[in-house]
């Protein structure tokens, strides 16, 4: 099957040419899919978009005109598609349901130790000779309590490195996981879990009923002091009522690996660029704010399971079969 690759790295390339193995023809290119770029999967019955493409109401119409029926989708959300849409226009829907749940949970993890001891700080004051301690002093995570947003696999994976390491593991989810209560977390209402947790994590898709679940006076909820981490979807916190939080010295520490602008920053290089976006710019100004590239996913064992789901997905619906990555068809 002929299937244009949008939004494409030579990580990508690497990763699909491996898994697909000659079955199928793809056409890598790094444009992002939008409205105005759509015109470039002319003849190609397939597309594979990635997170940053923005798949609205304008680009699947001019997709269907084209003749692309099925969207081949390399990651686990599909917020960014206009569900109703494609389902309209008769297009198949597909994704990669699952992928290493241990590439985001660790991550997660190394948000959390890295603003704990400061290491980002550490990193450059070694760099320029000053190896005082001073504004480095962090604390044991043994014994501290915290809540996982979202109990999935991800947040089940993050549950077992924590309970490993000695701490006491909220949760909550609307569907609680009988693993994730056998492993000993206790499941409480999301305002009872913020008002507990020393440290919380956000696992959950990005629907309408998540968008800026964490808004103000959820936030206002956490301990003075609290650390957030999110490396799930970045519309699952309300950005401007985050750094209202900062600013007041409410939370201690925030680890962002998503943002709720970022379809038009990440996955490109803006070194000689200025950067537009204010909200953006002041979350890079707190010392005590980490913001990485919606890397968390970005492991070998990950790429090499999106690449093979994402293969064998143009092969089901060559072949006429469905499987559990349909969204629908």
């Amino acid at each position: 099957m002929r299937c244009l690759v949008t939004s494409s790295r030579n990580y990508d390339q690497d990763f699909l040419l491996a898994a697909n193995n000659g079955r199928h023809e793809l056409v890598f290119t790094e444009t992002t899919l939008i409205a105005n770029t759509a015109f470039m999967a002319q003849g190609f019955p397939a597309v594979c978009p990635f997170v940053d493409d923005r798949i609205d109401q304008d680009t699947l119409h001019t997709l269907a005109k084209l003749g692309t029926k099925l969207l081949v989708l390399r990651s686990t959300g599909y917020n960014h598609v206009h569900l109703p849409t494609a389902k309209q226009l008769g297009m198949t829907v597909m994704r990669v349901r699952e992928y290493s749940p241990y590439a985001v949970a660790e991550f997660a993890l190394t948000l959390m130790l890295s603003l704990n001891r400061h290491l980002h700080k550490a990193y450059n004051r070694i760099r320029e000779g000053n190896l005082l301690l001073d504004g480095l002093l962090g604390f044991d995570m043994h014994g501290k309590t915290v809540g996982i947003v979202g109990t999935g696999k991800i947040g089940m994976a993050l549950a077992r490195i924590l309970r490993g390491m000695g701490c006491h593991v909220l949760g909550y989810d609307l569907y609680p996981n009988p693993d994730a209560q056998e492993l000993g977390m206790v499941y409480l209402p999301l305002e009872e879990l913020l008002r507990q947790s020393q440290i919380v994590s956000l696992h959950l898709p990005l629907l309408p009923e998540t968008q800026h679940l964490l808004n103000a006076e959820r936030l206002a909820l956490l301990p003075k002091g609290a650390m957030v981490i999110n490396t799930g979807r970045g519309g699952l916190i309300d950005t401007v009522a985050l750094i209202g939080a900062l600013k007041s010295q409410h939370l201690g520490a925030v680890g962002l690996d998503v943002y709720e602008e970022e379809a038009e920053l990440y996955f490109r290089d803006h070194c000689d660029d200025i950067i537009c976006d204010d909200t953006f710019e002041r979350l890079l100004t707190f010392p005590n704010v980490i913001v990485t590239g919606h890397q968390a996913f970005f492991t070998r064992e990950a790429l090499q399971t999106i690449a093979a789901t994402t293969i064998q997905n143009l092969t089901d619906y060559c072949e006429g079969r469905s499987n559990d990555n349909v969204v629908f068809a």
